[in-house]
């Protein structure tokens, strides 16, 4: 249990480490000629996006499967 535990707090800390660096780095089109050495490390709006679709059909299945 202690490693499950482990594991999951190590992804909620690696997360949240990429998101404070991305978030501390200046975006690509204000950076103009150097937009390749100051790029973030997630593409955040696609991200999103892909969590947002996730939970839906997630949330879509849910429906399917409890009307039975």
């Amino acid at each position: 249990m202690q490693v499950i535990l482990g594991m999951i707090l190590g992804a909620v800390l690696l997360i949240a480490g990429v998101y404070v660096s991305d978030s501390q780095s200046t975006s690509t089109v204000a950076n103009g000629q150097n937009a390749a050495t100051n790029r973030t490390l997630v593409n955040w709006d696609v991200a999103s996006a892909d969590w947002h679709a996730l939970t839906a059909r997630a949330h879509q299945d849910w429906i399917r499967l409890s009307s039975r």
